[in-house]
């Protein structure tokens, strides 16, 4: 919904649709609930549900408006595939994301089996990335689910990363982000964790992006692994921008 995004793998985020459910144990402390429920407090509008699910149609022609190319991060605070969101405003929202193909649409969800079910209905536009997020080895079959979808970039986004990821497969995947838990009750990252990950998307030849190592205060432990920072991303070319 806003420009100039904090999260640091996207330029801009919005939210067609607000709030969520929990799914996983990737959930357990969800900051955009935290956010969603401060945002309530504050009066703003499209928070006065707090996190319950809510489909904001004023919001769905917002990348039109937007001249200069950015990524976008579609639905920070929410899943675009939840199952309150109905097929219809699923497919109108990528109504405008076919229209606006002058940006990169970064849409990313917990929920891969209904990412395949309507994937199947509609045509992906190319300039769409799609990822799932894998939090520990118990939701590595979500890979598998989009790594059968068509996307032109598919991604996976390990945050928080609670877990280890024995046996992680990057076969079809274009891009790696990884990132500890943050905020009250933080669970532990482990850094064999990541560096495991790390020299596999090495091996493999994936883009590899670490966010953060997180804690209850992520400022002080910074993002910075083995001495350096890992800000590697899919190169943008014809066919997906």
């Amino acid at each position: 919904m806003a420009l100039n995004s904090g999260i640091e793998w996207t330029e801009t985020t919005w939210n067609p649709v607000t709030g969520c459910t929990k799914i996983s144990l990737g959930c357990k402390n969800c900051y955009a609930e935290r956010m969603a429920l401060r945002l309530q407090a504050m009066g703003q509008p499209n928070y006065r549900d707090g996190f319950k699910v809510t489909l904001h149609e004023q919001m769905l022609p917002l990348p039109l408006a937007w001249r200069k190319p950015q990524m976008i991060f579609v639905n920070s605070m929410s899943d675009l595939f939840h199952k309150d969101v109905p097929t219809s405003f699923i497919e109108k929202t990528f109504a405008v994301m076919r229209k606006a193909s002058w940006h990169t649409f970064q849409v990313l969800t917990k929920r891969s089996d209904r990412l395949r079910e309507i994937e199947e209905k509609i045509s992906i536009p190319k300039n769409v990335w799609f990822g799932v997020s894998v939090e520990c080895e118990d939701y590595l079959y979500r890979i598998d689910n989009l790594r059968a979808t068509r996307a032109p970039v598919k991604f996976l986004s390990l945050e928080p990363l609670i877990g280890s990821l024995p046996g992680l497969n990057l076969e079809g995947i274009d891009w790696v982000i990884v990132g500890g838990e943050s905020g009250p009750g933080a669970r532990p990252m482990e850094e064999e964790w990541v560096t495991d990950i790390r020299d596999i998307c090495l091996a493999s030849n994936v883009p590899f992006f670490f966010k953060q190592w997180g804690g209850v205060i992520k400022k002080r432990t910074g993002r910075l692994l083995e001495g350096r920072t890992w800000d590697q991303m899919p190169a943008l070319n014809l066919s997906t921008a």
